[in-house]
Parts: structure tokens; sequence; C-alpha cells
């Protein structure tokens, strides 16, 4: 029988997590779904170990791709009408999934919903700046700022997918970013307002801790005013944001000494603000930050 939910886990050497994070949706009081997990490339040990559990299916890269290929690898693999993420180093609260289909069992129009979260650092729960706390409706506008929604919180039907594309493979980080501003602007988000997902961070080996990240956000910016038809006051608050990060990361650039890639994004600011002349559309920016 073909699940109405698919659970997709990407992992690359967190063997130990994301053993935690498959019981935590094995533990769920809902249960018409399949749990698939995509090994990307890892080499702890973790495609052996989960292999052995009959009731999940785990899909394996040769090397490593990176997390967008590793979900969408899953989305490629999964069966259900409805696509969950979850990753490997958070955990689903045991009413999660049933939340959600409930939920939107009652919003037929909706074809996307999260949930809260709690955050926990070191093992430690910590509270969330009131920035970061879920919203839903149409959120597309405070998306540009920061990342609106949790992919480990997220549910979304796969018509999405085959309609807007999934998570874009060059960008090595800030890839949900990309994916929701696609599809905020699109459509509106749904909310179950209970923190149903464990979000654990302060690992060493999280992106999110590196100097650098928000380039891979100006190139989804970019990407995103390639999109014909951006309503026009979308497109202007898309050009505000994309000065704005240009201007912050070419200060960050300059502090390191790397001066020539701070003019570059100085004048990207620039020509972003109106302030200096470019292109009409956005691909040559686009090839360039690539």
């Amino acid at each position: 029988m073909v699940p109405l939910v698919s659970v997709i886990i990407p992992t690359y050497n967190r063997a130990g997590l994301v053993r935690q994070a498959v019981a935590s949706v094995k533990a769920q009081t809902y249960r018409d779904f399949e749990i698939v997990v995509v090994d990307d490339g890892g080499t702890d040990g973790a495609f052996e170990v989960l292999s052995a559990w009959r009731e999940i299916r785990v899909l394996r890269h040769a090397s490593r791709r990176g997390v967008s290929a590793a979900r969408n690898t899953g989305i490629n693999a999964a069966r259900g009408e409805w696509l969950a993420f979850l990753d490997s180093d958070d955990l689903w609260l045991p009413d999660k999934l049933a939340r959600q289909i409930f939920w939107l069992e009652g919003q037929p129009e909706l074809l996307i919903c999260q949930t809260e979260e709690t955050w926990v650092r070191r093992g430690v729960r910590v509270n969330k700046p009131s920035s970061h706390r879920k919203i839903g409706g149409r959120i597309f506008l405070p998306s540009l700022a920061r990342c609106m929604i949790s992919p480990s919180a997220v549910m979304l039907n796969r018509r999405l997918f085959s309609d807007h594309g999934a998570f874009d493979e060059t960008l090595p980080a800030a890839e949900d970013y990309d994916l929701w501003l696609r599809l905020t602007w699109r459509y509106e988000v749904g909310l179950v307002d209970e923190s149903l997902v464990i979000k654990r961070g302060g690992h060493p080996d999280q992106l999110s801790r590196q100097w650098g990240l928000d380039r891979f956000r100006i190139r989804a910016l970019v990407k995103l005013l390639e999109e014909p038809d951006l309503p026009r006051p979308y497109a202007r608050a898309a050009r505000q944001t994309l000065a704005v990060k240009c201007a912050i990361y070419a200060q960050g650039c300059d502090k390191r000494g790397r001066q020539k890639e701070a003019a570059w994004y100085q004048n990207l600011s620039r020509r972003a603000a109106g302030l200096a002349p470019g292109p009409n559309t956005w691909p040559e920016a686009y090839a360039a930050c690539r």
C-alpha cells in the first residue's frame, strides 16, 4: 500500500544522531508513513546500521554531494503524496505527523504547513528570539530577511516540487531559504502553532556556524529576481533585501582583506538599490556570484 506521507532524512557521518532521529519518527502516533534515509556518502557505518532496520528504506550516495542532493534523492524515491523532512540532528515529538495531517485535512486548500519548534543547544533548552517564532499565512516578505520555515518542521504536497523544482544542488547552504522564497510568494503557509520539533544545535559540523553563508542567500535572491511573474511589490522588496545583504557581506569581506570580492558585492548592492547601472534582468549577476 502506498503511504500518505514520506519522511525524508538526509545524513552525513551522524550515525548516533540519525538513529535517534529515526527512532523519533518510528514513535509517531500517526502510522501511514514511510521513512526514507539518504546517506550522503558517509563513512561512519550509518548506512550498514540503518539498513538492518527493515521498516525503513536506506539509500546511499557513493560520494558526498550535499544536503540538497540528498533531499532530492529522497524526494525522487518517495511514494507519499505528502513529504516531510527531518534533519538528522533533530527530533520529532510523537504527535508531530498526526497534528499536521489533522490540520491539513481541515485546510484542504493549503499545500504546505509547518509546526513550531523547541531549540536545544548542547543538550540545554534555549529561548528563541521572538524574530524566529514561526508564522503562517502569506509569509514571503518576512522570509526575505531570514529563513522562516524549518525543514524539520515542514510538510509539503509533492506537487510543489514537480511544479516549482526541488532543492538547488548548486547551493552548498541556504538551499532551504532559496526553496521557501520560490514557494512563499506563490502559496500561503499553514502553521500548527505547537512545538512538535526539537531542533538540536551546537554541533561542530553545522554549516550555520561558518562565516560567509550570506553569499548563498544573495544567490537565492538574485535567482528570485529572474522570476518573470514575481509581483512588482515583491520584486521591489527583494531588491531592497539584496542591497542590504550585499552591503553587509561586502563589509565582512573588506574586514577579512578580500577587497576584490568586497568591491564586487558593493557594486551589486548599489545596482540592486538602483544607485548604479546594471542589467534589466539578473542572469549576468547570478552567473557572476556563482
